[in-house]
């Protein structure tokens, strides 16, 4: 019997193991090749996205409440506290992720990654305030061998979508973001 029960844990902590690691493949890192557009300036770069994993439903509620009930301030406030799942970096910065969740598009996922803090400012009106700016938002389409393309902004606010967050950017274009297949 003790063995049975032994054999019933084991299977039971490698099937939870098993299941923690398959939605999406987390942890995961995505390495996307960034474009910024100003004018005639280009500006390219490379940009690491880590997620250990998404954030729990409980957690995602609680802040899309607090968009909804309490605007762009209540999911600030709701979203600050939450423990980090994850970074944004570039070569020269990193922020904090706690905002990340995939949800199925036809054969594709999109991935919605949030921080709490600006990654960068990029705008050519430097009258422009960036008061109220204070998220880095990335939102991926990837298919299902990690590839894809996307959008991110480095100093956003957010509005409520029918599917979660849709982002409300500070510069005049989010930069694009294009994923290459991991390499081996």
């Amino acid at each position: 019997m003790q063995r049975w029960l032994a054999l019933t844990a084991s299977l039971s902590i490698l099937c939870i193991g098993a299941l923690a690691q398959s939605p999406g493949g987390y942890p995961r890192t995505l390495i996307a090749q960034a474009q910024a557009k100003s004018g005639e300036t280009s500006v390219s770069s490379t940009v690491t996205i880590k997620i250990d994993r998404l954030m729990e439903p409980s957690r995602r509620t609680r802040v899309l409440d607090g968009l909804k009930y309490n605007g762009y301030q209540g999911f600030m406030n709701a979203l600050r506290p939450l423990p980090t799942i994850g970074t944004i970096a570039t070569q020269n910065r990193e922020v904090k992720v706690q905002y990340a969740w995939e949800t199925k598009v036809d054969d594709r996922t999109r991935l919605v990654v949030a921080a709490s803090k600006p990654l960068f400012f990029l705008t050519a009106d430097e009258t422009k305030s960036r008061a109220g700016y204070e998220l880095t938002v990335v939102d991926l389409l990837l298919d299902a061998r990690g590839t894809g393309t996307g959008t991110m902004s480095g100093a956003a606010r957010v509005k409520p979508a029918p599917d979660g967050i849709v982002l409300d950017d500070f510069a005049a274009a989010p930069v694009q973001l294009t994923i290459a297949p991991p390499s081996k």
